[in-house]
């Protein structure tokens, strides 16, 4: 690893790739293909929450595991206050907070505004492979989880419609 001192600029562009990284990270599990979330560590990343005892390691796995989630979950995450601290050209750390609205049983239309599943944040190290900064390894905390709502007949939506924007279903 490099201890050459970074110049504002890189130092700037390196911070804002780690960051894009997070946002990235949350875009993919939400709107695009969770298996590509791989893509986003090193061949050798970590992805690990303590609090289950879950680890997946390497990028084969991690595309397996995210991947392997099923099509019906509904979710979309909040990241926020990322704090990225770059350690040199190569090395860079982060903690960003996240808040994980989640539903299970999803098939279609608006469904009614809850409560997050899911608040906490995730400790991330990053690593520059080439001319790429990727993640090597990302912890999960949770301290505040609970069950994942499942969907069921008629409870998702008034009629198994979204409700228009700006009004609630009715009941």
């Amino acid at each position: 690893m490099s201890n050459e001192a970074l110049g504002p600029m890189e130092r700037l562009l390196a911070e804002r790739a780690c960051e894009r990284l997070i946002v990235e990270f949350v875009r993919r599990l939400d709107l695009g293909d969770p298996s590509s979330v791989a893509d986003l560590f090193t061949p050798d990343g970590v992805w690990e929450w303590p609090y289950c005892e879950r680890r997946v390691a390497g990028r084969e796995a991690l595309r397996d595991y995210f991947g392997s989630r099923p099509r019906d979950w509904l979710s979309r995450r909040m990241s926020t206050n990322i704090l990225v601290t770059v350690a040199s050209p190569v090395a860079a750390t982060a903690t960003s907070y996240f808040a994980t609205y989640r539903v299970d049983g999803y098939t279609e239309g608006m469904v009614p505004p809850r409560l997050p599943a899911n608040v906490g944040h995730y400790e991330d190290t990053f690593r520059k492979v080439e001319d790429a900064w990727l993640l090597s390894h990302r912890v999960t905390h949770l301290p505040f989880g609970g069950e994942t709502a499942r969907l069921g007949e008629g409870t998702a939506r008034a009629g198994g419609k979204a409700a228009p924007l700006g009004r609630p279903a009715q009941s």
